[in-house]
């Protein structure tokens, strides 16, 4: 049975030891969870009150997608469009629909090149049929990896076919935006917002809007990096690193400071504005479905202040104990690796 209270420490605690062994993987398993979190507090009271109550099971399953990549080879690709595969022009000629990509490119050519967005109509799809079946379980379910896969296609890095800089000799900006900078700054992001959930009459056309507005943002992002590079000799930028038992050259604490400051608040607006889509999702989804009335009939209707709140405390607690968890952390690494020479 879950609990209906969300412990902030107990799942900041999983989320710490989740970062620090399986590292960078989409948004970051961090971000990936504050999503799903903020976008329960945009909702109508009805369904707000419904997720309210697995909040736990939302926020703690927000990555498993990315941990189905582990076992599933054919999953990568709905995490992501390499829109430049496509064609000139693609990232505002694709088809909506996804009958009409299948027909204009064939299944093989999507699956290699990603097809993020028509996954997403996808899951929403599925999120819809379990309300209208009032199968708890299985709302939660596509609920949660609604989130995940809604979060990814908010990265700018997972609609270009340079997601890693890798064609433009900036390899490791992937991980570098989407889970480094976060990881150090989302304790000074503004996670709060104003953000009320709408009924999408068109899902597809809200999505490809966002998508279209991430990938507008490659061009600075790239341009920032090499403005920053300048300031910093390759030893300041980079380090060499275990990663995946391979010593990778990452960049350094430093230089990601200071990316982060030229780019302004980018990651932390695209990370609110997941959310945003996230709970307009679920919110369509819900009423597409009929508005089942036994949400209404299986939740608390007294909020009250404690709802109210919750955001600010709760994120608030979240956000300050992962950056103590980081620092002590490191601390710990650095005193055994000191007894570790010593001996």
């Amino acid at each position: 049975m879950r609990s209906n209270i969300f412990n902030p420490r107990k799942s900041v605690y999983v989320f710490i030891v989740t970062i620090l062994f399986f590292g960078l993987s989409s948004w970051g398993f961090l971000v990936h969870r504050t999503i799903n979190q903020i976008a329960i507090y945009s909702l109508p009271a009805p369904l707000q009150s419904f997720f309210h109550q697995d909040m736990e099971y939302l926020v703690e399953n927000a990555p498993r997608a990315d941990n189905r990549k582990n076992t599933d080879k054919t999953e990568g690709s709905k995490h992501i469009i390499d829109i430049e595969e496509y064609g000139p022009n693609s990232i505002n000629e694709m088809p909506m629909d996804w009958a009409s990509a299948l027909k204009k490119y064939s299944f093989d050519t999507l699956d290699k090149h990603g097809y993020g967005p028509y996954n997403v109509m996808m899951s929403f799809e599925k999120l819809t049929n379990a309300f209208k079946s009032k199968n708890k379980d299985s709302i939660l379910f596509y609920a949660a990896d609604l989130g995940h896969y809604v979060g990814d296609l908010h990265v700018p890095l997972h609609i270009t076919n340079n997601y890693d800089g890798q064609l433009s000799g900036q390899k490791g900006m992937h991980s570098l935006w989407e889970s480094f900078i976060p990881s150090l700054r989302i304790d000074q992001y503004q996670l709060y917002n104003p953000h009320k959930a709408k009924y999408l009459k068109n899902p597809e056309a809200a999505l490809w809007a966002d998508i279209r507005k991430a990938y507008a943002l490659l061009p600075e992002m790239f341009a920032k990096e090499i403005e920053v590079s300048k300031s910093f000799t390759p030893e300041q930028k980079y380090k060499m690193q275990m990663y995946y038992g391979k010593n990778t050259r990452m960049y350094t604490k430093d230089f990601a400071e200071a990316y982060a400051d030229a780019l302004g608040g980018t990651i932390n607006n695209q990370l609110v504005a997941s959310a945003n889509m996230l709970s307009d999702f679920w919110y369509t989804a819900w009423v597409n479905a009929g508005k089942p009335s036994f949400i209404t009939r299986d939740i608390s209707l007294n909020l009250s202040a404690e709802l109210k709140g919750y955001l600010k405390q709760v994120l608030n607690t979240l956000r300050l104990n992962y950056v103590d968890e980081v620092e002590e952390d490191k601390k710990t690494s650095k005193a055994e690796s000191t007894e570790s020479k010593s001996e």
